[in-house]
């Protein structure tokens, strides 16, 4: 069984992968199951039937959107009926959440129903944690903490999301490279205790290997501490956004995963695990 659980397409901003064009990659490339996850970011995007300015604009000055929900669901729920004897695809979506728009996000859950949800950490206070002024007058141990603060918050506060994504995505943009673990591990130990008690997952991410980051995402002592924690519930995805993504590494991770101890992976439906042995 094979599922990439990590899958963006023209509704994200930063991809341009036609949806479709991903499920015949998917089913090409031997896959069993695919969820597709696009990004929605409020406070530094606008939803697609809104106007005004937002923290980053595109190449030509436009402001950017979030997914667009009709045109989304409705394309997802066509695929699925066009292919449904092909391959498996579920609807989700990838939030970065922030504990200044916690209300929208309530308010998306409710309007619109999914399979999965990806509660992953792109900002805080509105500003995107790649950027320059993320780091301005912070060391690297203050910005990192900074950071895990965020996702500690918004996982203690915000519950409707599937797994963690990339926990330790800011390794991607830490001018500075990894900061040691010992640096925030105590937050990371309490993100992760509160997502088992509240019965969520994390990810495995794949998309380490093409940031050039020599550990894994998220890396080996979060994977470790999560297992020792009791943690059971674990995606994997790609974090695709073009085809040479789609599907990366996904059985390896699975070996990976067997490795640590690890007896299953999951996918999901309305929400709830499906657990499959490694």
């Amino acid at each position: 069984m094979l599922a990439d659980y990590h899958v963006h397409t023209e509704f994200s901003e930063d991809s341009e992968y036609e949806m479709e064009e991903v499920v015949i990659d998917a089913i090409e490339k031997g896959l069993d199951e695919i969820c597709f996850t696009d990004h929605v970011d409020f406070g530094v995007k606008l939803d697609h039937d809104q106007q005004g300015t937002t923290a980053r604009l595109d190449e030509n000055g436009l402001p950017i959107y979030n997914v667009d929900y009709p045109r989304y669901f409705e394309k997802i729920a066509f695929l699925q009926e066009k292919y449904k004897d092909r391959i498996c695809i579920k609807k989700g979506l990838e939030l970065g959440v922030q504990m200044c728009h916690l209300d929208e996000y309530e308010k998306l859950y409710k309007e619109w129903p999914m399979d999965f949800i990806i509660h992953s950490n792109h900002q805080v206070d509105d500003i995107e944690i790649f950027l320059p002024e993320f780091f301005e007058g912070k060391s690297q141990k203050e910005y990192n903490r900074v950071y895990y603060k965020e996702l500690l918050d918004t996982t203690l506060h915000y519950k409707h999301y599937s797994v963690l994504g990339h926990i330790d995505a800011f390794n991607r943009y830490d001018p500075l490279g990894p900061c040691p673990f010992e640096d925030f591990s105590d937050l990371v130990y309490e993100i992760l205790k509160v997502a088992i008690e509240d019965g969520k997952g994390i990810e495995l991410n794949t998309s380490n290997v093409r940031y050039g980051l020599k550990d894994l995402t998220p890396c080996m002592d979060i994977l470790k501490m999560y297992k020792q924690l009791g943690g059971k519930i674990i995606t994997i995805g790609s974090d695709s956004h073009r085809k040479e993504h789609l599907g990366f590494r996904i059985k390896e991770s699975q070996a990976i995963l067997k490795d640590l101890g690890f007896e299953y992976f999951c996918t999901f439906e309305n929400m709830e695990p499906i657990f499959h042995r490694l």
